[in-house]
């Protein structure tokens, strides 16, 4: 029997984490959200109980319900799991697509959403609260550092490694091998044949650095 889930984040990528979760015939019991204007209202079937600390709701946590964190936003997402560590001493729950293919041989940490029609291949490693969209692959040997973000469609090709917070757009290619440094951002449809380095943004194909 699976646990009823409550998603943190009643925005756009909470919605498409309900829907994933619904997918695996998981029941969602609300959401929490500090916005004050959704509070008590219904989104698609679901009510917004009230804001992410609020302790009514975050005691069933652990014991009679899981989480999942649906911020995109890095920083806020990581001080709700921080949030959920300290007050709970629970990881956020996966979010995996039933139409999602994930080799037995991959490693998939805690947080993660992975939605319809992903592919993780052979011995690929997926660390904690990444979000990989519709359609993309992560390719056997590949390896995402923590709160990775991958577009729909986007392919990381067999060993590349992709570090912390990196940001892949839509349509992406990796190519295999290529080291991505922490905090990078690769703009959509980009083909990325070299090491990038931390903290820059490139576009294109072949990719290069834009910006100063």
């Amino acid at each position: 029997m699976k646990n009823p889930v409550i998603i943190f984040g009643a925005n756009q990528l909470g919605q498409a984490a309900k829907a994933i979760l619904e997918s695996n015939e998981v029941v969602i019991y609300g959401f929490l959200d500090d916005n004050e204007a959704l509070h008590n209202k219904e989104i698609d079937g679901v009510v917004v109980l009230g804001k992410t600390e609020d302790d009514g709701f975050l005691k069933f946590i652990g014991k009679k319900c899981d989480a999942f964190v649906a911020f995109d936003n890095n920083k806020l997402r990581k001080s709700t799991v921080e949030m959920l560590k300290n007050k709970r001493k629970v990881m956020p729950m996966n979010a995996i697509h039933k139409t999602a293919w994930v080799e037995a041989s991959a490693h998939i940490g805690h947080g993660n959403m992975i939605n319809m029609g992903a592919t993780i291949g052979n011995n690929a490693k997926i660390s904690n609260h990444c979000i990989i969209n519709s359609n993309a692959v992560i390719d056997h040997g590949a390896e995402l550092g923590d709160l990775v973000q991958i577009g729909a469609g986007a392919v990381v090709n067999s060993e590349a490694i992709i570090g912390d917070e990196v940001f892949i757009g839509s349509g992406v290619t990796i190519v295999s091998g290529v080291k991505i440094g922490k905090g990078a951002r690769v703009g959509a449809g980009s083909v990325v044949v070299a090491d990038v380095k931390a903290g820059e943004t490139v576009f294109g194909n072949p990719a290069q650095k834009v910006g100063a």
